[in-house]
């Protein structure tokens, strides 16, 4: 929040053309503020925020807002496009309204050539079914899926999947329109890519606890084009390539297919539905770096989320965080070949888990009273939750990749190559 913004305020969200004709907003009198995501040809530069007067701000307002908190920051490069044929995979339960505005939302897009998958996993009802039979698309496909759990809905989206390209987002999502363009020209722009994630922005802020989670979870992980591999480690993050988060989420995130299959799809041991609640993409995306593959963070393929509005969900949501992010920690730690480097990268682990500590406590009057300790509760639980999920995923038949494969057998008389310093 901006410091003249005082939280928590019914936020409003929308977007602005830095180059179109600047008019005055006037929304719904409950919003006090707005947050507007400024962008120039499709491709976001920035975010501003101001306060509104019963709804309102002037065009002197917008525009002061632009001047103070853009400034002269150039436009970015022409964002990339691609129309390559793109499954996108929406792994869900029991949330038959939520799945059916993300389906519309992809299905409204600019791509011509787009697939829905909806897996429904462990359904209790037939809720999902219907509302995919009520969209009546050709593009959209309903899969019914037997095991419980996130992973285990995206690895069989990964199955059905016929396409080169298959992206995955959350049902409580909303994709912008060129969202799937924008992927697949990232994708066609860097042959070497295998991996492209994007900015995960709030679809609404007007509650307290979505002030909060907005301000806690940090999804956005801003608007500057990067690059991610063992061959080039990014300066800012001294835990590369241990680093949660670094690389995208879950919600917004782009493979091919066959690299994806190839280092085993996501483990089932870990995300929504399992005993660890999280961790799932953050390992997911290591791995993915630790194989040897190039990943892309694209600013102008964003997608907006509904993030949890009420104090219970909240709570739930974060202490879920913690639990995935420890049992993602233990598995670090019980993988041989990456345990050593890992250990070595402690103390800045450390510094970011007091950074993410910081960030929450400063997310605003939403958050939920004892969120601290029950962060610290859900990171102590995580081991323990992680070895649970690893013997039911094994049980059921499902993936546990390794973190990192076993390399093929050297050459005699050759060196292996180090994992990383």
């Amino acid at each position: 929040m901006s410091p003249w913004i005082a939280p928590p305020t019914p936020t409003w969200v929308g977007e602005l053309d830095r180059h179109a004709t600047v008019e005055p907003l006037v929304v719904d009198q409950r919003f006090g503020a707005a947050r507007l995501l400024v962008t120039s040809g499709g491709t976001p530069v920035g975010v501003v925020e101001l306060p509104l007067l019963e709804g309102r701000a002037s065009v002197a307002a917008l525009r002061h807002a632009l001047e103070t908190q853009l400034g002269d920051a150039p436009d970015p490069a022409a964002p990339p496009a691609a129309f390559d044929p793109v499954t996108v995979v929406v792994a869900t339960r029991g949330r038959p309204d939520s799945v059916a505005r993300c389906a519309r939302a992809l299905l409204a897009g600019d791509h011509p050539d787009i697939t829905v998958l909806v897996v429904d996993n462990d359904p209790v009802d037939d809720r999902t079914a219907e509302a995919v039979r009520l969209i009546d698309d050709p593009r959209l496909r309903y899969v019914r899926e037997a095991r419980r759990g996130a992973s285990v809905g995206r690895n069989r989206g990964l199955q059905e999947a016929t396409t080169e390209i298959v992206a995955f987002t959350d049902d409580d999502t909303e994709p912008d329109r060129a969202w799937a363009v924008r992927i697949a020209g990232a994708f066609a722009a860097d042959p070497e890519v295998t991996c492209v994630s994007g900015p995960v922005l709030a679809a609404r802020l007007a509650t307290a606890e979505e002030l909060a989670a907005d301000g806690a979870l940090a999804w956005n992980k801003g608007f500057e084009r990067r690059r991610f591999s063992l061959a080039e480690p990014p300066a800012d993050s001294p835990i590369f390539p241990f680093s949660p988060g670094l690389f995208g989420i879950g919600a917004n995130l782009a493979v091919r297919a066959d690299v994806a299959r190839g280092v085993g799809g996501f483990d089932e041991a870990l995300g929504p539905g399992s005993p660890t609640h999280g961790g799932e993409d953050c390992e997911f995306l290591v791995r993915l770096v630790l194989a040897g593959h190039v990943l892309a963070y694209e600013p102008s393929a964003w997608v907006r989320h509904h993030h949890r509005p009420g104090p219970d969900a909240l709570r739930a949501q974060l202490r879920g965080y913690a639990v995935g992010l420890g049992a993602f920690l233990t598995k670090i730690a019980l993988d041989r070949r990456a345990r050593a480097a890992a250990f070595r990268r402690l103390p800045a682990a450390v510094a970011r888990l007091r950074h993410i500590s910081a960030r929450e406590g400063g997310a605003g009057d939403g958050m939920p009273t004892g969120s601290g300790r029950d962060r610290l509760r859900g990171l102590a639980s995580g081991p323990l939750a992680y070895l649970r999920g690893r013997r039911a995923a094994r049980r059921a038949g499902g993936r546990v990749p390794p973190l990192v494969a076993d390399p093929p057998p050297a050459p005699s008389g050759s060196r292996p190559l180090a994992l990383v310093g």
